[in-house]
């Protein structure tokens, strides 16, 4: 690789400056929120809040998106499993979630994905039960992606030519959609500071603030340059999945648990062969392995089990490892699982409900509670669904008696409920006018173009001005990869990276791809701390 100098004029700012502005702002005013967290939750309350018309602050102690929300299988669906108990309203309505996701807020960012659902002889479910369940599924979404059907497995192994037809007696199909989970919150968080929210990761809670006995505030820690400061705030609503009970100890040191925890570790591998459609293979009576073809790689998973350890140690271990490549092999041939093609394994926590039950079969509901000092918790819901939470927490908010935040807010039910994320545009039309629009020896190749359509929408544009400006920053990161250098400096001006893991986990794909070497991990920080 090449010694990369992009452009910087002198006296513009860096990353230290900007951060110390932005501590500046969060520890001179009072806000009338403050946001805890950067995850799905955070992140939605957040955006929706600032919308309303509230002065807005939120901070994460770690990366927006840093732990669990970008831990998920990546998927934007009604949740087909969910028939089986009865909860037709409850698919219904993340039919509505997905539809709205995908053609009005984020059609640049969510993708539609067909799904196979294999039957093979001794399975836990015949054809007649899965056809009949796949027509119900897409009845309750208005057949907008067309209508749920069996197919023969002869024509399933046509478009998916690693799908094992040993005993397969037919193959039932569906419509959902699919996302990149890191590159959906980092642009809900861009749409949170349109709105006029201020916002900063890595910074850390230490301490609550309190004013007659109610949480007014927190104190924090800059994990960077361990730098303290404060923020007041009328409210402070606790959004930090899987240390929420963490948090609210702080509030009350006797505070019973709240909630429970579930891992869910995937696999990511390299594909070697066309992936025409998702598999999603029946493991039990209630569990479903997931074959995803995804940012044309491989995703599998996932486990679910009970996890009662620290949540910043949650890692895929080599039994989760092992559990993915055995249940994946039901359906999946034995070349497409080769351990030589897997590139990264991740894990996330399901943040349930506490009560008796194996987690298994927890309900995926969003709860809600209020502490003795008056600070709000919210833990659970899906990504699906994270708008529609979003409003709910925010409807509660207008309504707590004792902070009277209703008064100074648009109601929740007059807000634009399909205003867009940022970007929002076709992204076949974007990838058309990176490769036309390119001047000569800009080196912005299809492999590239797409990829930046499907991240940035029509802000992949202002990618490319930084290439036609610099062209050295049209240099591929690594040369196995899509990414260039160009979204490096573009997710330190304007996407928050700090760090390079930021860079490479979250706002680009090169560690799931397995490519973050030491050399792109040190020139990557080289470009994060020079001015921009």
């Amino acid at each position: 690789m090449n010694t990369l100098h992009p452009t910087a004029a002198p006296g513009m700012t860096s990353q230290a400056d900007r951060r110390a502005e932005t501590k500046e702002r969060l520890a001179a005013a009072t806000y009338d929120l403050l946001v805890i967290g950067g995850g799905i939750l955070g992140t939605s309350v957040a955006w929706h809040a600032a919308q309303s018309g509230l002065r807005v602050a939120m901070v994460d102690a770690g990366d927006f998106a840093g732990a669990t929300s970008s831990a998920s299988s990546k998927l934007v669906h009604g949740g087909l499993r969910y028939l089986q108990t009865g909860a037709v309203k409850l698919v219904a309505e993340n039919h509505h979630e997905r539809r709205v996701l995908a053609r009005d807020v984020a059609p640049h960012l969510v993708n539609p994905l067909t799904f196979y659902l294999p039957v093979y002889k001794g399975g836990p479910h015949g054809a007649v039960k899965l056809g009949a369940g796949v027509f119900a599924y897409s009845a309750l979404s208005a057949f907008g992606d067309g209508v749920g059907r069996v197919i023969s497995p002869a024509k399933a192994a046509a478009a998916n030519p690693a799908l094992r037809t040993e005993n397969l007696k037919a193959v039932a199909v569906y419509g959902d959609h699919q996302m990149n989970d890191a590159r959906v919150a980092v642009m809900t968080v861009r749409a949170a500071v349109q709105s006029g929210a201020v916002v900063l990761n890595h910074a850390e809670v230490t301490g609550l603030r309190f004013t007659g006995g109610r949480v007014t505030g927190a104190d924090l820690k800059d994990r960077l340059d361990g730098s303290e400061f404060g923020v007041d705030a009328r409210l402070v609503l606790n959004a930090t999945g899987p240390w929420v009970d963490h948090l609210r100890r702080m509030e009350n040191p006797d505070a019973a648990p709240s909630i429970r925890l579930s891992k869910g570790a995937h696999l990511v591998l390299r594909r070697t062969q066309p992936w025409g459609a998702a598999m999603a293979t029946p493991v039990d009576k209630y569990r479903i392995t997931f074959a995803l073809p995804w940012e044309d790689m491989l995703l599998l998973g996932t486990t679910d089990e009970q996890y009662e350890g620290d949540p910043a140690d949650v890692r895929a271990t080599e039994a989760d490892i092992q559990q993915i490549l055995d249940e994946a092999a039901f359906s999946v041939r034995d070349e497409a699982l080769d351990r030589s093609l897997m590139t990264y394994a991740f894990a996330g926590l399901r943040v349930l409900p506490g009560g008796p039950g194996g987690v298994e079969s927890a309900k995926r509901e969003t709860v809600v509670s209020e502490g003795r000092g008056g600070m709000l918790s919210v833990a659970g819901g899906k990504w699906t669904t994270y708008r529609h939470i979003g409003r709910t927490v925010l409807d509660k908010l207008a309504k707590l008696p004792n902070v009277s935040l209703g008064r100074d807010m648009e109601p929740v039910s007059d807000l634009v409920r399909h205003v867009p994320l940022p970007g929002v545009a076709n992204p076949n039309a974007v990838a058309h006018r990176l490769l036309v629009d390119r001047e000569p020896g800009v080196p912005i190749d299809a492999t590239t173009a797409r990829p930046l359509a499907t991240h940035y929408g029509s802000l992949a544009l202002d990618i490319a001005d930084l290439v036609h400006q610099d062209p050295s920053l049209g240099e591929r990161v690594h040369p196995d990869g899509p990414e260039i250098w160009a979204q490096v400096v573009y997710a330190r001006d304007h996407e928050w990276a700090e760090t390079a893991d930021d860079v490479l986990r979250r706002r680009t794909t090169l560690t799931i791809r397995g490519l973050d070497t030491d050399e792109v991990r040190t020139r990557v920080e080289e470009v994060l701390h020079r001015k921009s």
